[in-house]
């Protein structure tokens, strides 16, 4: 009993322990507690990045397209490069470069 005396009241008062309960429930405890939050944050932002970028793969892609579809040269090359077809009587030849490993 003598520790109770040697608190200061503004402690042992009820509006200060609901509201420090408040408080850890909040932060601590709760559904959507700080830790969560940023979590939830970072997956966001990784979420925006991610957005970004195919929103920009989108364009170049549909840029692409536009000029398959006004250029016949340049479907010919993307038939040729991508996807290796060849004109009759032609030859082709695929050379494929590896890394040598002693060149380091």
């Amino acid at each position: 009993m003598k520790l109770l005396t040697h608190i200061p009241f503004w402690l042992k008062s009820k509006y200060f322990i609901a509201i420090a309960l408040f408080m850890i429930i909040m932060l601590f405890l709760g559904r959507n507690d700080m830790f969560t939050q940023l979590d939830r944050n970072k997956e966001l932002k990784e979420l925006e990045q991610s957005k970004d970028h195919y929103t920009r793969l989108i364009s170049t892609e549909r840029k692409e397209l536009e000029a398959l579809e006004k250029n016949p040269a340049s479907l010919e090359k993307v038939a040729r490069e991508k996807h290796l077809m060849k004109k009759d009587g032609e030859e082709l030849f695929i050379i494929s470069e590896k890394p040598d490993p002693t060149k380091n």
